[in-house]
This record gives structure tokens, C-alpha cells and sequence, in this order.
């Protein structure tokens, strides 16, 4: 497991990406061209890789060397593969999966959090998309107390697909949103089960919504209309823990 690090010139950005290697987003110069910079924006869209586009001061920023107008920013661990993550933990008969996907959730402590109290309740997997999810970086490693680098992380495309997946595979997909009807101490999660969170400020997805399998919501009893995110995720992974008897 490598430390958080940037990766600075579009040559050497290209030979990252292509070795696999677990990138964050990659910073591209604004206004610039050029053959090697277009195969470099190809590589990105086909890989699905964050890209930002930004001022040349904010690469200066970044290093006193010259980086060509192109500059990685490389995760601290390793994400998994989706799928297989999938297989191995749906493989394992004697244990009720419990996965968490995030559903946009972009603030980095939030994140850490999440990962901090996911790593605390026996979380199988926690599942992001490509674009618009927190970083993976020095930040989130603090704030999840070292949570990140023992609870696997997936990154795919699109939830949706994932959604299908788990569907399709057997285990239960609940979305947690105070738009719900039912009580998350109605919510059956003793079995195989998934609970979607959704971002900080628009929560869940609405296309994301309507492919889940039931909606849950935490009782609020003062006026506040909501939780913080990582502090209704605590709840709802502490309540599977409670109803698997895992205490």
C-alpha cells in the first residue's frame, strides 16, 4: 500500500493510468493540446477518471517541477475490483453480507467517517462511483483512524449497475432517506443487505431511489430535517449489527 503521492507530466500520467494504478483525479492544464495531451484525455473518458481542468497556477501549485500541464493525484491503498470483491464475499456461505454504497458523498472527513464506523461493524464492502465521490487520500486515511486500509472499496461506473448486481445476486438493497415512510427498526437487515447513502446536501439519487428495495428513514424528533451523513450511517450500521446479534 502506497502513500498518497502525485504523478507530475503527461507522459508519465499516461503510463499510470495504463499500469492500473489507483488514481483520484488527474488535473489537466486548461487550454492546452497537442497529440500526447488528447491521447491523454482519451485515456481518461475510456478509464473513467476524474478529470478537473484547471489553471496553470494551480498546477505551479502542485510542484516546482515541470508537469506539462498534467498532474495525478494517486490514492493511498488500492481500490478492488467490483466483481470480484462480489464473488469472494457472496462466496462465503457462513457470513450475512453487508455492503454500503455511496451514492455521491464528497466531503473527505464525511467520508473517513464512514469508513472508520463501516470498519468497526464488519462491513463485506463499500461501493463509490468513478465521478463525483470524495477522494481516497491523507485526509480520508486520518479521519478513518486506518479504517481504509481494512475495509475493501469498489469503484464502478455507475450505482445502478452495482444496484443490479446485488439484486440479481440475492441481497437486499435498502436506500436510508427521510423521504421514507418506514422506520429503520421496521427494516429487516439480518440477511444478506445493502444500504445506500446519499449525498451530503441532495441525498439519494432519485433514478437511484426507485431501483432499491425498500426506503428507510431514522425518527427525527427535533427540527432539524436531517442528519449528518456519517452519523446516519453509524445508526443504520449499528442497527444491522444489533438485529445480527454480532455484539
Amino acid at each position: 500500500m502506497s502513500k498518497e503521492s502525485k504523478i507530475y507530466g503527461i507522459r508519465a500520467v499516461i503510463e499510470a493510468v495504463e499500469a492500473g494504478l489507483a488514481i483520484n483525479k488527474v488535473y489537466l492544464q486548461k487550454g492546452m493540446g497537442g497529440d500526447l495531451y488528447q491521447e491523454l484525455e482519451a485515456l481518461l473518458r475510456k478509464k473513467g477518471i476524474s478529470t478537473s481542468y484547471v489553471p496553470v497556477e494551480r498546477l505551479n501549485r502542485f510542484t516546482q517541477n515541470n508537469h506539462q500541464g498534467a498532474v495525478a493525484d494517486i490514492a493511498p491503498v488500492d481500490f478492488h475490483h467490483f466483481e470480484t470483491l462480489m464473488e469472494q464475499v457472496l462466496s462465503d456461505e457462513s457470513k450475512k453480507p453487508l455492503f454500503l454504497l455511496l451514492d455521491q458523498v464528497s466531503d473527505v472527513r464525511n467520508f473517513g467517517a464512514i469508513i472508520r464506523t463501516a470498519e468497526c461493524c464488519g462491513v463485506s464492502g463499500i461501493i463509490i462511483p468513478r465521478s463525483g465521490s470524495a477522494p481516497l487520500n491523507q485526509d480520508t486515511v486520518k479521519t478513518s483512524a486506518g479504517g481504509l486500509f481494512n475495509v475493501p472499496i469498489a469503484k464502478v461506473n455507475h450505482l445502478k449497475d452495482a444496484l443490479f448486481y446485488l439484486q440479481s445476486s440475492g441481497v437486499r438493497v435498502m436506500a436510508a432517506t427521510e423521504k421514507a415512510e418506514k422506520s429503520i427498526y421496521e427494516a429487516q437487515m439480518s440477511e444478506a443487505c445493502a444500504i445506500v447513502m446519499g449525498a451530503e446536501d441532495k441525498g439519494i439519487t432519485p433514478s437511484i431511489l426507485k431501483m432499491v428495495d425498500e426506503s428507510v428513514k431514522l425518527p427525527l424528533l427535533g427540527e432539524i430535517g436531517s442528519l449528518n451523513v456519517s452519523v446516519a450511517c453509524g445508526v443504520f450500521l449499528y442497527e444491522a449489527v444489533r438485529q445480527r446479534g454480532l455484539y
